[in-house]
């Protein structure tokens, strides 16, 4: 969550799973867009002897709809190699790693990325380095300088950036998956005739701490927009071979045969939450235009009709909603389609009728000098679900949304419940310890092995 494990197969193959996808207009260099892929979910920092990496035999995309037909026109391949310098030793790094092309660091990551559109292809970088995990004061003692060196600047304006990061997405985990139990609210929650005292409490953000593995690429607007559409569809993907077989005399995996998707990701939350468990691994494997095939579980998700037995007498008119088998319009333009002009006043990221589940972001709206993390219902036209920058609180937006706060966009009969504009896991950008980044590659950085949270450093020994 927003993607982290969220499919029964894909939950087996970290290396290959898709956390986070961001797609905003760049803060900093607005005549750019800025796309972010994370992958290798909810690492623990003290990741050692054997830090986490890309993997070698995994082809990394992030793909571009230009043209709202849920295909893509334009896709960045990252294919990742790993070099050691020294087999004879079980270390990571020998020595202090203060440069990224130290003698000391001995498990190192390169990356080629090549540019697919259409029927071509061009590869636009190679042999591209990676910075090191994170692991302490000793082994990485300036750690952000080293990962600055990681930012290769390429040819046609084109910046890129691909290493560990801190997880910014924030999230109650504990609690949201423990039947929808929301702490702030958890007072009003079903206690289903338990022997339980539930009371009010502040969210706890379960992937504080943590950190994931970050594909980031800046590119010129004009560079993958078409001439008066400015709004573009952005999701992820990982591949990997058809076949693999065990090569006993060298210990290691070997792959051939065709690519084939094992995992995929667009807006936050769909394959978490409105996907049923049975279609999961299906999904993963299909691209966006085929998500017709899944549309009836936007139009009609299964937590807006669990939140009136959830919370019982706090969601009348959402459950009136469902108990009319009435599809929900607003959820198929924020997520399936893009939202049409007429709905938000002055607004719109539609790409066409195509049902594709896609991040939607009208490049044309600039950003905003004092973000609202709430983007869009909160007034920010500049955040999700237009697009989506590395602090937007998607989890409070997409539970307002399902509780029924945005049906009134498409029905204006439609009134919604006071709780569906005040439900939230009670999280915000405040409760991520490792602070978002103002230039690229905007994610904070990455936590490290030897500093654990709230650690009390003890007393130097007297000799």
């Amino acid at each position: 969550m927003s993607s982290h494990r969220e499919a029964p197969e894909i939950s087996k193959d970290p290396v290959a799973d898709s956390t986070d996808v961001y797609a905003f207009v760049s803060p900093d260099k607005p005549d750019t867009v800025t796309l972010i892929a994370n992958y290798i979910p909810l690492q623990e920092p003290a990741g050692g002897p054997n830090f986490y990496e890309f993997g070698d035999d995994v082809l990394y995309s992030i793909h571009i709809d230009n043209n709202g037909d849920g295909y893509a026109d334009i896709s960045y391949e990252f294919r990742f190699s790993t070099q050691v310098l020294d087999e004879n030793t079980f270390l990571y790094n020998t020595g202090p790693i203060e440069a990224i092309d130290s003698p000391y660091f001995n498990r190192r990551q390169f990356y080629d990325l090549t540019v697919v559109s259409g029927h071509s292809q061009h590869t636009i970088g190679t042999n591209l380095a990676c910075p090191p995990c994170n692991i302490g004061p000793l082994s990485t003692p300036n750690y952000s300088f080293v990962a600055g060196q990681a930012i290769h600047k390429l040819h046609n304006g084109i910046t890129v950036f691909a290493g560990q990061r801190a997880e910014g997405f924030y999230v109650d985990l504990g609690s949201i998956f423990d039947l929808g139990d929301l702490r702030p609210f958890e007072a009003l929650h079903n206690t289903f005739g338990l022997p339980v005292k539930l009371s009010a409490a502040p969210g706890v953000n379960d992937t504080n701490d943590l950190n994931v593995h970050s594909i980031a690429i800046q590119v010129p607007i004009s560079a993958v927009t078409r001439k008066g559409h400015p709004s573009i569809g952005v999701w992820t993907t990982a591949s990997r071979q058809s076949a693999t077989v065990w090569d006993a005399d060298n210990g290691q995996n070997v792959s051939s045969g065709p690519w084939r998707q094992v995992s995929r990701l667009g807006n936050p939350l769909v394959n978490e939450v409105i996907n049923p468990l049975g279609k999961k691994d299906l999904w993963n494997t299909l691209p966006p235009s085929d998500d017709k095939r899944f549309a009836e579980y936007v139009a009609h998700p299964g937590l807006a009709a669990l939140l009136p037995t959830l919370y019982p007498g706090v969601f009348p008119n959402l459950a009136a909603l469902v108990k009319a088998g009435t599809a929900r319009a607003d959820l198929e333009a924020i997520l399936l389609t893009g939202i049409p002009t007429g709905i938000v006043p002055g607004f719109t990221n539609y790409t066409g009728p195509v049902l594709a589940d896609m991040l939607r972001l009208n490049t044309s709206i600039p950003p905003t000098a004092k973000p609202n993390i709430l983007g869009l219902i909160g007034g920010d036209a500049a955040g999700f679900p237009n697009g989506r920058r590395v602090f937007d609180d998607v989890v409070t937006v997409e539970i307002r949304a399902i509780a029924g706060a945005t049906y009134a966009l498409v029905d204006k009969t439609y009134t919604p419940d006071a709780a569906a504009g005040e439900v939230t896991d009670g999280l915000t950008p405040s409760d991520v310890s490792s602070p978002y980044l103002d230039v690229f590659p905007y994610l904070g950085v990455p936590y490290s092995g030897y500093y654990t949270p709230d650690a009390t450093p003890p007393a130097p020994p007297a000799f």
